[in-house]
């Protein structure tokens, strides 16, 4: 397939595809603006950026990935154009860089939909001096729009499987003059590399991933670790639950807690289970599920309201099984909270989530069986001894309670993981650098 025939496909799919995402938008909440002149390139104001440097990152995931990259740009006085596709990318980088925005040093905007008009509008209103694309968001028209626009683009941090290779080359010359037109290629591993100059990139580097650059607030791990401290209960996080993870592990406590209690122990007085449901949109139903489970459960916006480290809050965690992690940018908080963190996101094939900032923390890890999407990240910290693969959510939380009952053995896959985050950091300075001599060509 070529870039005509491509355009034509997507113009004669783009109502079903705007339909797909205002269901989508629906969904999951939040102002998506599906319909909005900024998704086609057209815009009311004049930006009030000069020469930025751009930064795409889809959605949540991305976004976090990308803001130890998007500080170091700020830090090294850049202008910076942040853009998205989904409202929990937009409001991530809202909380992240609202200091970076009140100065007029950041702006954050919608990324058009690959038309060639709206793409050539997004260029000319904007005019980057560059522009980064995070992971694996490649749009043959807005390439095509950027080496027209002579805008040098780069793919950073890019992972790319097996599948997405597949899909690539199946594509035909659209995707491989796309990844042809790209300046430079930063590459999570070595195998992602390969496949990525399989597909047709060149200058392809292995910079290593973002997430190692990862700075988590200090002031929300040492909260986390006095809340933790002063509960004198085990507290087994599990983190980032996807669809259909929240009633499996609902599900999974309520049998353990009533299994212990035919033995005789009462395991909800010495150990707390905190669920926290990835997307904001399952705060509620999460909480509806614990209730049709007879689990009582204290909602950690209720703890805030009752004000974080009060005698109130504590009572309220007292004598409860589940504490619902139904607020966003507080992971840090929630793995400090944890003696071990169960990463969801892999025990429903859904290809995992990333379990870098649990072991940044020095928690010990477990993972679930499906993990596509972070494979070698997974492997290399079941190598260095910081994490153990379960095959479901009752294995995931017996051997979180084993681990609980072995402090020695936590503490040294804790160290472990912390030691295999530090000696991996790197890649944001690489992409840099990158940049830095591209803007010397």
């Amino acid at each position: 397939m070529n870039r005509f025939l491509y355009t034509a496909l997507i113009r004669v799919l783009s109502p079903g595809l705007l339909a797909w995402m205002g269901l989508r938008a629906r969904k999951a909440g939040g102002n998506w603006e599906v319909c909005c002149g900024a998704r086609f390139g057209r815009y009311s104001q004049p930006s009030v950026l000069r020469e930025p440097v751009w930064v795409h990152s889809v959605s949540l995931g991305e976004t976090r990935a990308a803001a130890p990259l998007i500080q170091a740009l700020l830090d090294q006085g850049e202008d910076v154009l942040l853009t998205h596709m989904t409202v929990t990318g937009r409001d991530a980088g809202e909380r992240l860089f609202a200091s970076a925005i009140t100065q007029g040093r950041l702006a954050q905007q919608w990324l058009p939909y690959d038309f060639p008009g709206a793409a050539r509008r997004f260029f000319s209103h904007y005019q980057p001096r560059a522009g980064m694309l995070i992971e694996r968001e490649v749009w043959p028209n807005l390439l095509a729009a950027a080496t027209q626009a002579q805008v040098p683009m780069m793919l950073v941090s890019a992972r790319f499987s097996d599948n997405a290779l597949r899909q690539a080359l199946r594509l035909g010359s659209v995707m491989r003059r796309a990844y042809a037109s790209f300046s430079a290629v930063f590459a999570q591993t070595l195998h992602d590399a390969q496949r990525l100059e399989q597909a047709g990139a060149s200058s392809v580097r292995v910079s290593g991933n973002f997430k190692f650059d990862v700075s988590l607030p200090p002031d929300k791990i040492q909260r986390g670790r006095e809340f933790s401290a002063r509960l004198m209960r085990k507290i087994i996080v599990i983190a980032s639950t996807r669809e259909g993870e929240d009633e499996l592990f609902i599900r999974a406590i309520g049998r353990l807690l009533k299994r212990t209690r035919a033995q005789g122990r009462n395991l909800s007085e010495e150990v707390l289970f905190c669920i926290v449901p990835r997307h904001p949109e399952r705060f509620d139903t999460a909480a509806i599920q614990l209730a049709q489970a007879g689990l009582t459960f204290v909602r950690r916006s209720r703890l805030i309201e009752e004000g974080d480290c009060s005698s109130t809050a504590f009572q309220s965690c007292a004598s409860t099984a589940v504490l619902l992690g139904d607020t966003l940018g507080e992971m840090a908080w929630y793995y400090a909270l944890a003696d071990v963190a169960v990463v969801a996101g892999s025990f429903q094939p859904l290809g995992g989530q990333n379990m870098i900032e649990a072991c940044a923390v020095g928690v010990p890890v477990l993972v679930g069986p499906y993990t596509r999407n972070f494979e070698q990240a997974v492997v290399d910290a079941m190598d260095e001894g910081a994490a153990l693969r379960v095959p479901d959510a009752p294995a995931a939380l017996q051997t979180a309670l084993q681990l609980v009952e072995d402090p020695q053995r936590m503490s040294r896959m804790g160290k472990a993981g912390a030691h295999w985050v530090q000696k991996h950091t790197g890649a944001v300075a690489r992409v840099i650098a990158g940049l830095n001599e591209i803007g010397r060509r």
